[in-house]
C-alpha cells in the first residue's frame, strides 16, 4: 500500500510541475506592430518543420506561410508569435525567413498572463 501511495504522489508532483511549466511567463516584454498587438508585423515562410513542446506553440511544415503578430523581447528574443490559418502560437525565429515586412516601426509593450495560456476552440485552457 505505501508503494502505491508513493507512486500516486510522484505522479501528482510530475503533473503539477508540467502544468506550471506550460503556463509560465516566457518573457515580460514583447514587440508588436501596434500597442494592442493586433496588426500583423510581417509575413514569414517556414524554413524547417517545427513541432512545439506544448499547446502554446505553433506547429508547421517547411514552406508554410505564417503571419507574425508579436516578438518576445528582452529576456527571450528567440520566440515570435504568429498564425497559420486558424492556428496561433509561439515559434522560434530561426525556423522562418521573413518574406515581407508589414509595419514601419515596432512598439514594445508588457506581456499579459493570457499571452501564455493555451487557446483551443476560442476558449482558454487552464492546465
Amino acid at each position: 500500500m505505501p508503494r502505491i501511495l508513493d507512486q500516486r504522489i510522484l505522479l501528482l508532483v510530475i503533473s503539477f510541475s508540467a502544468s506550471v511549466q506550460s503556463t509560465k511567463v516566457l518573457s515580460e516584454w514583447k514587440k508588436c506592430g501596434d500597442p494592442e498587438c493586433e496588426k500583423a508585423m510581417s509575413r514569414v515562410q517556414a524554413t524547417m518543420d517545427y513541432l512545439g513542446p506544448d499547446c502554446r506553440y505553433l506547429n508547421f511544415k517547411t514552406g508554410e506561410e505564417i503571419m507574425v503578430y508579436s516578438k518576445l523581447s528582452r529576456e527571450n528574443e528567440n520566440l515570435w508569435t504568429g498564425s497559420k490559418g486558424k492556428d496561433f502560437g509561439y515559434f522560434p525565429r530561426d525556423a522562418v525567413k521573413v518574406e515581407e515586412v508589414l509595419i514601419g516601426e515596432e512598439v514594445e509593450v508588457l506581456t499579459k498572463e493570457t499571452d501564455f495560456l493555451c487557446l483551443h476552440d476560442d476558449k482558454y485552457t487552464f492546465e
